[in-house]
C-alpha cells in the first residue's frame, strides 16, 4: 500500500514541487504547474466568454426563429435587388436596369465626389499625420513630452469619421465639406499613429553617421530618420486613401453626399433593384482604388531606386513607374 497522502498526489498533479526533488525534477514539476494553469485559464475564457456571448444575443434580440421566419420576405427581396430577364431565352439578370439608373442618376458623378472626399481629406491630413507622428516619436521628443502628441493622435481615433462629421456640423452641415474635414482629422489620428511605429523601428546607425557630420536637428529627422522610412510611409498613404474611401461611402449614408447618399435615399424608399446599382459601383470604386494601392505598395516593395538615388527623384518618378507595373510591364 502506498504512503503517498491524497494531499500529496493533489499537489503533484496541480505540479508543486515537493522538498528535496532535484533540479530536474523540480523543472518538470514547474512545467506540470504552468500547463496545469494554462489549462485552467483557458477553461474560465471559455465559460466568461460563452456566458457573454449568451448575454450579447439577449441584449441584441437574436433569435434562429426569427431569422427562418423573415427567410422568405428576404428571398421575395432579391428579385428586387437581382431583377430577372432573358437574353435568347436563357434566364439572366437584367443589368439594363442598373445602367438605366445609374445613367439617369449620373451616379459616375456621385462616384467623383466619394472618391474627391477621401483624396481631399488624406491630402489636408498628411501635414498634421506627419506633424504628430514624427512628433510623437521618442527618438525626437523625449518620453514624456511626446506622449502629449500620442495622447492627442489616441484622443482623434478613439472617436470614428461618423461622429467628427456630426461634431462639425455647426461649420457646415452634413455635407462633403464637413465629410472632407472629418476625413482630415481621422487621417490625423491614425496616419500619424502608423508614422511613429515605424519611426520607433528604424535602425541608429544612420542616425548617429548623420549626427557625426555635426549636423541640427532637423537634418537628423530629414536625412537620418526619415529617409529610412520613405517607402513605408508612402505605403500606408497609399493604404489609408483607400481606406478613406470607404469611409467617405460610410459618411454619404447619413448625407455627406456621395454614392453613400445615393443608396441611402434609395434604401428608404425601398428601391432594391436602384440600391444594388449603387451596390455595383461600389463595389467597383472600392476595388479600383485598393488594387491601385496594392500595385503601389507592390511597386515600392519591391524597387530600389529610393535608396540608389534621392527621395525627391524617387517621388517623381513613381507614378510613371507604378502605371508601367499596373499596366504589367514590369
Amino acid at each position: 500500500m502506498s504512503s503517498e497522502s491524497p494531499d500529496t498526489g493533489l499537489k503533484e498533479y496541480l505540479g508543486f514541487a515537493q522538498a528535496g526533488d532535484s533540479p530536474t525534477d523540480e523543472k518538470l514539476t514547474e512545467m506540470k504547474r504552468r500547463k496545469t494553469m494554462r489549462r485552467l485559464y483557458t477553461l474560465v475564457g471559455l465559460v466568461v466568454g460563452g456566458l457573454f456571448f449568451l448575454v450579447s444575443l439577449r441584449t441584441v434580440g437574436f433569435s434562429l426563429a426569427e431569422l427562418i421566419r423573415q427567410i422568405p420576405q428576404f428571398i421575395e427581396a432579391l428579385y428586387g435587388y437581382f431583377p430577372p430577364t432573358t437574353y435568347y431565352g436563357i434566364p439572366f439578370v437584367d443589368v439594363g436596369q442598373y445602367w438605366s439608373f445609374i445613367v439617369e442618376e449620373n451616379l459616375f458623378q456621385a462616384s467623383l465626389i466619394t472618391v474627391a472626399i477621401a483624396f481631399a481629406g488624406s491630402v489636408l491630413g498628411l501635414p498634421g499625420a506627419l506633424f504628430f507622428g514624427v512628433m510623437a516619436s521618442e527618438r525626437v521628443v523625449p518620453y514624456p513630452l511626446n506622449f502629449l502628441f500620442r495622447g492627442t493622435m489616441s484622443f482623434i481615433r478613439a472617436i470614428p469619421a461618423l461622429v467628427w462629421v456630426l461634431i462639425l456640423i455647426p461649420l457646415g452641415g452634413v455635407t462633403p465639406f464637413t465629410a472632407t474635414l472629418a476625413i482630415m482629422i481621422d487621417t490625423t489620428g491614425y496616419l500619424g499613429r502608423l508614422f511613429t511605429d515605424e519611426l520607433e523601428e528604424i535602425a541608429d546607425g544612420p542616425i548617429e553617421g548623420i549626427r557625426s557630420t555635426g549636423a541640427d536637428k532637423s537634418q537628423i529627422i530629414s536625412f537620418g530618420m526619415l529617409s529610412q522610412v520613405f517607402r513605408q510611409f508612402i505605403a500606408w498613404i497609399a493604404f489609408d486613401l483607400e481606406h478613406n474611401v470607404r469611409v467617405a461611402i460610410g459618411l454619404g449614408l447619413i448625407g455627406a453626399g456621395g454614392l453613400g447618399l445615393e443608396l441611402d435615399v434609395q434604401r428608404k424608399t425601398f428601391n432594391y433593384t436602384e440600391m444594388m446599382a449603387c451596390i455595383i459601383l461600389i463595389l467597383l470604386l472600392a476595388g479600383t482604388v485598393e488594387l491601385l494601392s496594392q500595385r503601389v505598395r507592390s511597386y515600392l516593395r519591391d524597387d530600389e531606386d529610393v535608396e540608389q538615388s534621392g527621395i525627391l527623384e524617387a517621388f517623381v518618378n513613381a507614378p510613371k513607374k507604378i502605371i508601367e507595373s499596373t499596366a504589367g510591364r514590369r
